[in-house]
């Protein structure tokens, strides 16, 4: 049985929630190694994994999708990665197209509605280990990815089982959430690494010339501006209402079939509130583990002086409960 979360004792504000795992495990402590695959569009995406991948039926393959420019050096992606290969789970860590400080091949990137590239990576996975069990954690951008996938997938998802982490769930009310308060601090911190990406990939003069204009600073005031402007007409989407709609995860929720559990804070700074499901939006498959407290892929529990992260005993405790399709093994969340 794992306990509900309680915030750590001198962290029980959002913003200290989120802020602290970034400054308190700030660089990466678990080596990996890359391999690039190549994706039937001529791009490519790199996929990390802390050792080789086997063919093991005991040692299910966890599938990691990191946040928004996040990537395998991530702190929340780090500390996953120790806690599951401690309980003898492999994993392997997708970067969106683009992340990890190397451009893609293609004049587009990625958005919180790319179900393409997961799913096309989970059949490579099961294509060249099809005796592991396959499951899969995102966090943010990547839970919203990783809900919607499981929507659209429903009963022939190859995935055993599924945890999202503090997913942006309905893009509209995310958005106007970000361009508020403190929130638009992150907001201004996550434009500026968008600016950069796309700055790596204007280098070429053949993706520059596909691409709106970097120069242009209005198109960086608010994440509204950015998707309109970037995400919506890069991905196909008629705009960014279009985007924001067909991108968002909630509408899916009712169609998982996988055991899913959804984990999110009610004080999320990158969330709004009335995006959070009830148990009467979601199936029966999905687990909601709701908090009052916890920020933004935050969960830090113990105290300031011994900080414990929640999310690396919650999130292996359910994949666990869950790695023998044959037997279930239940888990308790109060």
């Amino acid at each position: 049985m794992i306990p509900a979360f309680e915030p750590a004792i001198g962290l029980g504000n959002c913003h200290l929630q989120t802020l602290f795992p970034r400054y308190h495990r700030p660089k990466p402590w678990i080596k990996t190694q890359r391999q690039w695959l190549a994706t039937p569009d001529g791009d490519r995406l790199a996929l990390h994994t802390p050792a080789p991948l086997q063919n093991d039926p005991h040692r299910p393959i966890v599938l990691i999708l990191h946040g928004l420019e996040g990537s395998v050096e991530s702190p929340y992606v780090q500390g996953l990665m120790q806690a599951l290969v401690a309980k003898r789970f492999q994993v392997a860590v997708m970067h969106f197209r683009g992340c990890g400080g190397i451009p893609n091949l293609l004049p587009r990137a990625y958005h919180s509605g790319d179900t393409g590239d997961a799913r096309w990576l989970a059949g490579h996975l099961r294509a060249h280990f099809p005796a592991s069990l396959l499951m899969a954690v995102g966090y943010s951008l990547g839970g919203n990815v990783l809900l919607k996938w499981l929507g659209e997938d429903g009963t022939g998802s190859p995935l055993s089982a599924a945890v999202s982490v503090s997913a942006p769930l309905d893009l509209h009310l995310s958005s106007r959430r970000m361009d508020t308060g403190f929130s638009k601090v992150y907001q201004k911190h996550l434009l500026t690494s968008l600016r950069e990406s796309l700055g790596r990939k204007a280098k070429d003069p053949a993706l520059a010339a596909a691409m709106p204009p970097l120069g242009n600073a209005r198109y960086f005031e608010n994440f509204r501006t950015f998707d309109h402007h970037f995400t919506a007409p890069l991905h196909g989407f008629r705009g960014v209402d279009d985007y924001y709609t067909r991108a968002s995860s909630r509408p899916y929720l009712a169609s998982v079939t996988q055991p899913t559990l959804l984990i999110h804070a009610m004080d999320d700074p990158f969330v709004c509130p009335n995006a959070v499901p009830t148990p009467s939006d979601v199936s029966g498959a999905v687990t909601l583990k709701l908090s009052k407290r916890g920020g933004h892929v935050g969960f830090v529990a113990g105290s300031l002086w011994r900080p414990e992260y929640w999310l690396e005993q919650a999130i292996p405790a359910f994949l666990m409960a869950h790695r023998n399709s044959a037997v279930d093994f239940p888990v308790s969340f109060p």
